[in-house]
């Protein structure tokens, strides 16, 4: 499975190519798309059509990106957010399932905790990839992403199959596939 992470910014926004098979995690590609200065509808082309040729060129089965957080300034958090829907448009345009984290899960499923820094996850993102040197921030919080959903989608598709599943299984008087299990602020707990 071929995964397609996004770090989405007005400026530059970073992109990750993965390949899952299994456990195994292997680098693509990486690099971003910078929108430049001007305004703001012709920077958001830039990152449509920049996350559309990238979608093109690497033929992605699905892709992730980071959700936003909210700034202490306000207006910054909308810019960022139209950001992020330019390129969430393209990649429903290029008929991608996108996933959504947040920065904590993506910190927490690279590096181990939520409160990594940024050289962290550079650092995580280039060792579980066996990259010979470490990326840019903004390619490495777009592997990140990808790399995140990559442990995160198994799960995920536990999750779907048990709901459906889950009248079967009951009538049948068997456990399901996540008996026992709960999710608590966004993890599956015992």
């Amino acid at each position: 499975m071929i995964i397609l992470g996004i770090d989405p910014g007005l400026r530059t926004t970073g992109f990750g190519v993965i390949h899952q098979q299994g456990a195994k995690l292997r680098y693509i590609a990486s690099g971003t798309i910078k929108s430049g200065e001007g305004d703001l509808p012709t920077r958001l082309k830039v990152i449509l059509d920049g996350v559309g040729q990238v979608a093109s060129q690497y033929q992605p089965d699905c892709a992730a990106i980071e959700q936003v957080f909210v700034n202490v300034n306000p207006q910054s958090t909308l810019l960022l957010g139209q950001a992020r829907g330019a390129a969430i448009c393209a990649l429903v345009t290029a008929e991608l399932a996108v996933a959504e984290y947040s920065p904590t899960q993506v910190k927490q499923a690279v590096v181990g905790t939520g409160r990594a820094v940024k050289a962290q996850v550079q650092a995580m993102v280039a060792r579980l990839l066996a990259l010979p040197g470490l990326p840019g921030t903004d390619a490495a919080d777009a592997l990140g992403v990808a790399i995140c959903h990559a442990h995160s989608r198994e799960t995920l598709t536990l999750i779907a199959g048990a709901s459906a599943a889950s009248a079967t299984v009951a009538a049948a008087g068997l456990p399901g596939p996540l008996a026992g299990l709960r999710l608590r602020r966004g993890r599956l707990v015992g």
